[in-house]
């Protein structure tokens, strides 16, 4: 008895010593959240990307492609509340470059007013020749901040205040998993070496029964699992149930892109959030399956048609961090909520979660909002394509994707499936957004889905003016 008593012991604290230094050498960083005093500003630098046009009379501006900032065009004064604007010369008024409403000071971007435009044609009240370089609203910069990828050699850092349970499964469940691993192939070689068949030697008798090594491979195992189970149970409980008082998003997942949509209306294709408040995430899919996952949160949900999923996170840090679509959705499937190509990213830019500091969130619905309500129809079609996941299948360069281009077509007669014509105008456009298969072109998948009940009539007439700008 005291042999199996000591065989047991044994075993038990050569398998918690081996967890234990698995955990400190290998263990992913902490998901607590930093201690916060007051909200400190986020020092970016200017990001300067091309004006989408040469501009026209009375056009002091214009936002850059993507950006939600909101032009005063023809305004006889509209620089941003509380912004540092200054009036150009010979003009009606220069907006707060990078700003679409009023700017919190001290909050998670800083200001980005301060720097007027400059006035184009001083005097004259012509626009420039050249394009002019316009800066990025401040919640676009933070999108455009380089991707945090920290961590160890096992996990990215943790920032979902339930990471720590998970990731402490996770190292035990590999540190039991090494240990049994080396003690196993360690015992079978050496057994193996001292009773091998060797000439002159009897072979040694098998034991019948032996009632000390019985009861350890029964009872250790039965311990380990029932803490494993335990644990994770409790973690799994914890992580699909959302507080009472979770800040909603809706989320639409399609063929390949993103859209959030926020509590007051703001839609993005880019996944902006608080710090230290729980967010619960409600999710669908108009085409395939996607799953939402979020490497530093440790969070995975599938995104079915037809139904709702759900999943929750509370961010613990502030950052900008990686979104990733866990599920083949077909042939973009990788570049799932891949912008447009911009100086910064010539390739396009993935889509991000931007965790904001302390009353950020707050001034990102207000700000872009307003930068929407307030933009050119033509600037908002091309946010809209780039935000809706247009730019994934359709150029605006005149080389084919998985549709069309939207160069040069417009005004024109385009070929249909049917072998008949169309005149590309406003109808067209018009039904094909709500309609993709009515009038479908030869050569090309029918893969678009409907956007019925997902664009206002304002978003509508953005698109047709964006696509008419092309031409």
């Amino acid at each position: 008895m005291k042999s199996m008593t000591r065989f047991i012991a044994t075993v038990a604290v050569t398998a918690t010593i081996a967890t234990v230094i698995v955990v400190k050498l290998f263990g992913s960083p902490s998901a607590q959240a930093e201690p916060m005093g007051a909200p400190a500003n986020v020092t970016l630098e200017p990001i300067q990307i091309a004006q989408a046009d040469t501009g026209s009379a009375g056009s002091a501006a214009a936002p850059a492609t993507g950006s939600a900032a909101a032009p005063a065009t023809g305004s006889a004064a509209a620089p941003a509340t509380g912004s540092a604007a200054v009036p150009a010369t010979g003009s009606a008024a220069a907006p707060a470059t990078g700003s679409a409403a009023a700017p919190a000071t001290g909050s998670d971007a800083g200001s980005a007013a301060g720097t007027p435009a400059p006035a184009a044609g001083a005097g004259s009240g012509s626009a420039a020749a050249a394009p002019q370089p316009v800066e990025l609203a401040w919640y676009d910069k933070l999108v455009q901040r380089p991707v945090e990828e920290s961590g160890n050699f096992w996990m990215p850092k943790a920032v979902n205040d339930v990471a720590d349970d998970s990731d402490f499964m996770f190292i035990t469940v590999l540190g039991l998993s090494t240990f049994f691993f080396i003690a196993i192939a360690v015992a079978v070689i050496y057994l193996t070496i001292k009773y091998r068949h060797r000439p002159g030697h009897k072979a040694e008798p098998s034991s019948a029964h032996n009632d000390a090594l019985e009861v350890t491979w029964t009872v250790i195992p039965t311990i380990i699992c029932v803490f494993l189970f335990y644990y994770g149970w409790r973690a799994y409980i914890h992580i699909v149930t959302p507080p009472q008082k979770a800040i909603e998003i809706n989320v639409l997942a399609q063929r390949w892109s993103w859209n959030f949509t926020h509590s007051n209306g703001v839609e993005d294709s880019d996944l902006h959030v608080p710090v230290n408040m729980p967010v619960r995430l409600v999710m669908t899919s108009t085409d395939v399956l996607h799953s939402f996952y979020v490497p530093v949160m440790r969070t995975k949900q599938d995104i079915i048609p037809r139904r709702y999923t759900y999943v929750w996170f509370n961010a613990t840090k502030p950052g900008t961090y990686r979104l990733n679509c866990a599920e083949y959705c077909g042939t973009n499937h990788s570049q799932m909520g891949i912008t447009a190509p911009s100086p910064e990213f010539p390739t396009g830019r993935r889509a991000v979660v931007v965790v904001h500091d302390p009353g950020g969130y707050e001034r990102y619905l207000a700000d872009k909002a307003a930068a929407s309500q307030h933009m050119e129809p033509d600037k908002l079609g091309r946010m809209l394509y780039e935000k809706k996941g247009c730019v994934a299948c359709h150029t605006v360069d005149g080389s084919a994707r998985v549709g069309p281009t939207f160069a040069h077509d417009y005004g024109t007669e385009v070929p249909l499936a049917d072998g008949s014509k169309v005149l590309m105008d406003e109808n067209y456009i018009r039904e094909s957004l709500l309609a993709p298969q009515a009038k479908a072109r030869p050569g090309y998948p029918p893969s678009m889905p409907s956007f019925e009940g997902q664009l206002k009539e304002n978003e509508i007439v953005g698109i047709i003016a964006f696509i008419k700008s092309l031409k």
